[in-house]
């Protein structure tokens, strides 16, 4: 899952919003719990409920470090199974490189490993798999996560609403490219009532936008339609919550239980 992109990531004021400096990032821990809010007969899910873990750490010189579990247990109407996605990534904004993890269980069973690393300039990225098998690719200039999510910040304040990019997650073989439709709402300054703004601590008073970045198969053969859509309320420094995840067939929501914001080195130079 591309999760991510999402929900890695001060406050700002109307305004300075379109003369702020370049996004900074906080460091933080973030836990959501998830819940099944639709699923379509297609789908067979009669239930599922999970918790998600994202940790984001680092700075511009030393690179970003994230951390991120999503454990969900699926219910059809003869089974349940238990779903447990690891990933950790390393990105270095400064050279563009890109190292990524994720090993994915069923009932605690070794369902899937992709492992490589990425490098490249905006015209064109160099990938290299150990798992699930040795192989380089050549592929097109794209964005890396938390390069997306700093653009992402930057159009925000900027009051941009609509805009178009093309990202490398190290999602799924790690062998594509996807491309994401991002709408940014106005910013907001109160919270709806009986959100899970209460668990954001010292950000809960602060403003956030609402966000929906869809997921296309950057493919020539590809049927138009997102494989996935995700929405959130994201404040200025990359911290998210009130997730919505549209997978096709079933949604999930994430509401924010905990958020622990954690202390960065700060850079050397």
């Amino acid at each position: 899952m591309r999760m991510l992109v999402l929900a890695s990531m001060a406050l700002i004021g109307a305004a300075t919003a379109a003369s702020a400096a370049p996004a900074s990032l906080a460091a933080h821990r973030a836990v959501y719990d998830l819940s099944l809010k639709d699923a379509s007969e297609r789908s067979g899910i009669s239930g599922m409920a999970g918790r998600m873990v994202y940790e984001f750490n680092g700075s511009p010189c030393d690179g970003y470090t994230v951390s991120f579990r999503f454990v969900t247990e699926i219910v059809t109407a003869d089974s349940s199974r238990v779903t447990d996605q690891q990933t950790t990534t390393y990105e270095d904004i400064r050279n563009r490189k890109f190292d990524f993890s994720t090993r994915s269980f069923v009932n605690q069973d070794l369902d899937r490993e992709v492992r490589g690393s990425a490098s490249g300039e905006a015209s064109g990225l160099q990938v290299e798999l150990a798992e699930p098998k040795q192989e380089k690719l050549e592929l097109a200039g794209a964005h890396f996560p938390t390069e997306h999510m700093m653009e992402l910040i930057d159009k925000a304040r900027s009051g941009e609403r609509f805009y178009e990019s093309r990202i490398f997650d190290g999602s799924d073989d790690a062998n594509e490219l996807m491309i994401t439709t991002t709408v940014i709402g106005a910013l907001e300054k109160t919270p709806e009532p009986g959100s899970d703004a209460e668990k954001a601590g010292e950000l809960a008073g602060q403003g956030f936008w609402p966000v929906t970045i869809s997921y296309f198969n950057d493919k020539k053969d590809a049927d138009g339609l997102p494989v996935y859509t995700i929405s959130f309320k994201m404040y200025e420094n990359g911290v998210t919550r009130d997730l919505t995840m549209d997978y096709g067939d079933f949604v999930l929501e994430g509401r924010l239980a905990e958020l622990d914001m954690l202390k960065a080195e700060p850079c050397k130079e």
